[in-house]
């Protein structure tokens, strides 16, 4: 896949643009769906400085090899070492000094990412969990995962799904590590939390169905215009984008495991067809239903 392809790696300010003009060249690149994308890069220099300004998107970096001495210059944050973690988010800026042998993977995912799991995995305000520019050494589990990513075969329709499973596993043991930021906890505005999981659990229990915002909205209590602006300030992203969402996490685990047909599958999740389904789950998935469950059973 050609970088321009990919929508988080098609502008020159992304951390991925800022490396290639470098003359870093990525050993390899994928396209994981879910608003996610991977890349390993290796390179042997003997000192270079690179800069990152508002990538855009969010970074994970885990550098396997670290080479001789690579620090972050505009941050007190040492001497990177095999094994550890930086975690970027999309609106940060940094410079780096590399140098040596260098082997690291990247990570790129959107803010949506860690807004869908704050919600789903802490049961708390998007708002609460916002990516922390930080750096993390002496972690056991999470370079592991890093690790199994960089070593896997990432071809073919079984190596895009394995990977894509790995980087959304990471992206959980992120969350996790970074929790609930205290300085976040007073928040104006949003939904209350009765009110977010009344409308968590009625999106839940009518995907199969049409939904409207003048639905959501009596859930909640509210006039539309309220509402939407209150959901999208507790969820980080509009309703329609978080039903979406919801529809394709559905057909993953009805595909995965039950033997439904595909039309049913498609009637289940509130798909008006079967067309439009294939059509859905591609887009965030990189391959069809029918080759995403053949690829799960085997």
């Amino acid at each position: 896949m050609k970088r321009d392809d990919h929508p988080l790696l098609a502008r020159p300010e992304t951390v991925f643009g800022g490396l290639s003009a470098t003359g870093l060249k990525p050993l390899r690149h994928l396209q994981l769906g879910d608003g996610m994308a991977l890349t390993l890069w290796k390179r042997t220099t003997p000192g270079m400085e690179i800069a990152y300004t508002q990538p855009g998107h969010h970074t994970l970096a885990c550098y396997l090899d670290s080479g001789d001495g690579t620090q972050r210059l505009d941050a007190r944050a040492g001497i990177l070492a095999n094994g550890d973690l930086c975690s970027l988010p999309e609106d940060h800026a940094s410079r780096w000094l590399v140098r040596g042998e260098l082997r690291f993977l990247h990570l790129y995912f959107t803010p949506e990412n860690i807004a869908r799991r704050a919600v789903l995995e802490l049961d708390c305000d998007a708002r609460l969990v916002q990516l922390e520019d930080r750096h993390y050494t002496g972690l056991p589990a999470l370079p592991a995962l890093c690790g199994q990513l960089a070593a896997m075969s990432w071809d073919g329709a079984d190596g895009l799904l394995r990977a894509n499973e790995l980087a959304h596993e990471a992206l959980s043991s992120l969350l996790r590590l970074q929790g609930r930021s205290p300085r976040q906890q007073a928040l104006r505005g949003g939904l209350s939390l009765a009110a977010r999981r009344r409308v968590c659990d009625y999106i839940e229990a009518h995907l199969a169905e049409p939904l409207t915002l003048g639905m959501l909205a009596e859930i909640a209590c509210l006039s539309e215009y309220h509402f939407l602006r209150m959901f999208r300030a507790s969820f980080g992203m509009p309703p329609h984008a978080w039903i979406a969402a919801r529809r394709i996490d559905r057909a993953r685990q009805l595909l995965h495991h039950s033997a439904q047909p595909l039309q049913r599958i498609a009637d289940d999740c509130g798909y008006a067809d079967l067309s439009h389904f294939s059509h859905r789950f591609r887009a965030a998935a990189g391959c069809s239903p029918s080759v995403f469950r053949r690829a799960m059973q085997s």
